[in-house]
């Protein structure tokens, strides 16, 4: 039984945050045994208290602490070691899928959303704001298993011989019957980036991206984290607006036509998923084993269910 007195909440969020202005990585064993807990009951109990599991949490913290000390002058490079990353590469890729914008770029605030309020304060304290409104969790995983399981595939195929990925082997390979053929391994996955590419410039209105069709997979690369990071950002914007129900008009299209904010949504997700199945089974098809992309196993992975964080102990990895 609880002491009398005694915050058990905030104790377990000292726990998440110990060694944090340090960027010392731990473990959930590790934060677990800071709070005197076993990692299933410290995971449950501060889940339950604060909505957010204590690996995300940290995690999350650490990447505003990041961006704090971007805005005071902190290098790249320093910033990411401080947030317990190995890695500038990794670490720019978790802070431009979180803020939205790389670390090269200043953050308007250093506060990512939160569902319970509770973010990083300088020098290494909490601040917990009562009236936050954040992102419907559904809407987060979807888009945000998206961008990462993209880039998954793509770190997958980097390593096919251009003939393989170029192989046409769709016997019927309209995907939409607006977008021309997708036979291929590269076509499919170009295909998949162009319209997010798209759909920013119409959103942001900006003209039409350049696009090459025939595009390598490190240049796919180079498109996608350019592109996920503003995707990300921009639905975010919707949600906090509330503009689900707002209009787009959409100059880009000959003529010109108007578009909900929700449908654009929906359309690109919808796409996204199949062109992602599509993928998978065209690698199988090619001889390549290949996991189901599966959103459940993601979450595990970033809620930290599965150690494979630098905030988590495994330093490099930051998916």
């Amino acid at each position: 039984m609880p002491l009398p007195g005694r915050d058990r909440l905030r104790e377990l969020l000292d726990a998440v945050l110990a060694g944090a202005d340090e960027g010392v990585p731990r473990s959930l064993d590790e934060m677990a045994g800071e709070a005197f807990s076993s990692p299933f009951h410290f995971s449950r109990l501060l889940s339950r208290g604060a909505g957010e599991p204590p690996v995300a949490m940290r995690r999350r913290v650490m990447l505003e602490r990041a961006a704090w000390q971007l805005r005071r002058g902190s290098t790249v490079t320093d910033a990411a070691w401080a947030a317990g990353y190995d890695s500038v590469d990794g670490f720019t890729r978790a802070f431009t899928r979180a803020f939205g914008h790389p670390p090269s770029v200043p953050a308007g605030s250093h506060w990512l959303p939160a569902p319970n309020g509770i973010h990083y304060h300088p020098p290494m304290s909490l601040w917990v704001h009562s009236t936050e409104q954040t992102m419907n969790p559904l809407t987060e995983q979807l888009v945000s298993h998206d961008l990462d399981d993209t880039r998954a595939l793509l770190e997958i195929v980097k390593g096919l011989p251009d003939a393989e990925l170029r192989a046409e082997r769709l016997p019927f390979p309209t995907v939409t019957s607006w977008e021309g053929p997708e036979r291929s391994i590269a076509a499919v996955l170009e295909h998949h980036i162009w319209t997010k590419e798209v759909w920013l410039a119409a959103i942001e209105g900006l003209d039409l991206p350049p696009r090459d069709e025939n595009d390598g997979v490190a240049r796919l690369l180079e498109r996608h984290d350019a592109t996920a990071g503003r995707w990300l950002a921009v639905v975010r914007d919707i949600e906090a607006r509330g503009a689900w129900d707002d209009r787009l008009i959409d100059a880009l299209c000959d003529p010109p036509e108007s578009f909900v904010l929700s449908g654009v949504v929906a359309h690109v997700l919808t796409y996204a998923a199949h062109r992602r199945q599509l993928t998978r089974h065209l690698l199988r098809a090619a001889g390549h084993e290949v996991d189901d992309g599966d959103p459940i196993m993601w979450l595990r992975a970033v809620r930290g269910e599965a150690d494979n964080h630098p905030a988590t102990g495994t330093e490099g990895n930051d998916r």
